[in-house]
């Protein structure tokens, strides 16, 4: 019972009570002829008043017959005429669902937890064309996920989660229409898969990286030789700019660690590219020791 209603009933008993009178003639109590009208009264509110919130419909039978659907607010019933069959929440739900050792296409057992967001859009339909339309979602869903799962390989349904949530709350919303019930979306939380295909799954994937990483090196490598290559005959071509190059390498040297070295003018005229690689070598591990010789 409402609390509206309830209040009225408590009204009407109370008034019962005051009609009645607690005058004791004829051996006392309360005079049940004039409390009578009352207490029916009470008893015809209770039965016959009803109010749905404003997220509830109530479907309403007459003489076994659809009378349509009531709410939200306050309605009245013709009492044992009128019968309440459904009272229809109007509001989103919430159903979790699974999947255990569901087969892939590429025949991988998987588990998968899934849920779905629905609500009553027809409360009329949902409670005459299905006795209990939450058991059947939740079978429905049930079935969906297994076929959706055998029509899929396992790389796309860990990769692309969002197709599979589109592909179900399309086929659920289609077979849940017909009651009344509209999928609003549907979530997959978790895809897991063997152990052992995990390590199998993390060994490719580590060679993948490997392999990604040497073809890089192997590109950098083939970069740096025809650099090299380009080099060497701009070199054989211009002498003299390896001179240049190997001067440059000695000078670079001695400014790096400090030290001094002194060639002979005559080392200078007869510089050949041979030499001036001799000479960089020398400067490069022993500081001052191209200075020494040169001064011998």
């Amino acid at each position: 019972m409402n609390p509206i209603t309830s209040v009225i009933v408590l009204v009407l008993f109370i008034g019962g009570l005051g009609a009645g009178g607690f005058a004791i003639p004829h051996g006392g109590g309360i005079h049940l002829l004039y409390a009578f009208p009352f207490f029916a009264a009470a008893l015809l509110v209770a039965l016959s008043l009803k109010m749905a919130n404003t997220w509830e419909r109530f479907v309403v039978l007459r003489a076994g017959k659809l009378l349509g659907v009531r709410g939200p607010g306050l309605f009245a019933l013709i009492p044992i005429v009128d019968q309440v069959i459904a009272i229809i929440d109007e509001r989103i739900q919430t159903t979790a669902f699974n999947a255990e050792q569901a087969l892939t296409k590429d025949t991988v057992p998987v588990n998968v937890d899934a849920i779905i967001f629905w609500h009553v859009a027809d409360a009329e339909a949902a409670a005459l064309k299905i006795t209990h339309y939450r058991e059947a979602i939740d079978r429905v869903a049930q079935t969906s996920l297994r076929e959706m799962i055998g029509s899929s390989m396992l790389a796309a349904l860990l990769s692309d989660r969002q197709a599979a949530d589109e592909q179900l709350r399309a086929e659920i919303g289609a077979k849940t229409a017909v009651w009344g019930i509209l999928v609003t979306s549907v979530e997959i939380r978790d895809v897991a898969i063997p152990e052992a295909l995990q390590d199998a799954m993390s060994r490719q994937a580590q060679a993948e990286r490997e392999k990604q990483a040497r073809i890089i090196l192997g590109s950098a490598e083939a970069e740096v030789a025809s650099r090299f290559v380009e080099a060497a005959r701009t070199y054989a071509d211009y002498p003299i700019a390896l001179q240049l190059r190997a001067m440059n390498i000695i000078y670079e040297t001695t400014k790096e660690r400090g030290s001094t070295i002194l060639i002979p003018t005559g080392m200078v005229d007869t510089m050949n590219p041979a030499t001036a690689l001799v000479l960089a070598g020398l400067a490069a591990p022993d500081k001052g020791g191209l200075s020494r010789k040169a001064a011998a």
